[in-house]
Formats: C-alpha cells, sequence, structure tokens
C-alpha cells in the first residue's frame, strides 16, 4: 500500500527530475545529446524518475489532483523503459520545452500544500 505521508517526498523527487531536465537542455543541445548517448540517456532517466514518482504517488493524492496528467506521466515511464529503442529525441525533447514548464508550478504549490497539512 502506497503512504500517503510519501507523497511530498515523492514531489520532491519529480521537482529535482524537473530542474535536471530544465538545466541539462540549457546545457546541450539536442543534437549534442543524439550524439553522445550517456548524455542522452541520462536526460531519459530524469523523464523516468518522474514516471517512477508519480506511480508511488497515492491514488488519494492524485485523485485530489486531476488537473495533472498523471497516467501520461506514468504512461511516458513505461515507454521510456519498456519501449528504449524507440524513444524519439524530439518528442523527448518536447516533454522537456513544451511539457515540463507548466509541470513545475503545480509541483511547487503541491509540495507547498503538503507542507501545511
Amino acid at each position: 500500500m502506497r503512504e500517503r505521508i510519501r507523497d511530498k517526498e515523492r514531489l520532491i523527487h519529480i521537482l529535482t527530475a524537473i530542474d535536471n531536465l530544465q538545466d541539462g537542455s540549457k546545457r546541450y543541445t539536442i543534437e549534442q545529446a543524439e550524439k553522445d548517448t550517456i548524455i542522452f540517456f541520462g536526460f531519459i532517466k530524469q523523464l523516468e524518475i518522474i514516471g517512477e514518482a508519480t506511480y508511488k504517488l497515492t491514488n488519494e493524492f492524485r485523485e485530489e489532483h486531476p488537473e495533472t496528467p498523471w497516467n501520461k506521466m506514468e504512461g511516458m515511464r513505461h515507454v521510456l523503459v519498456h519501449g528504449y529503442y524507440m524513444i524519439s529525441p524530439t518528442k523527448v525533447w518536447n516533454v522537456i520545452h513544451n511539457d515540463l514548464p507548466a509541470l513545475r508550478p503545480q509541483i511547487e504549490r503541491y509540495i507547498q500544500e503538503e507542507s501545511t497539512e
């Protein structure tokens, strides 16, 4: 059974991974990452962490915050882990640059809410 007390920790893991991805995407271009598989799979690992931490959130927490695409976040993790041979660098970059900037303030707000409970 998932523990409610751990939701805040999982949210912090998500926020840290978002920050790592955004920082990394400022240091590397998509072309540089594609040429260096170690760098590229570092980006993938951070996305996997977001998905895994999402999976570990309690169902109660996820249901309380339906505005966040939890199922998509978790689903992306499954694709990255099990469909690793089909990963599109362009799609990864799009997630980092288009989806994560909107997700970050939500996660920050949830962490703040969990801190006041």
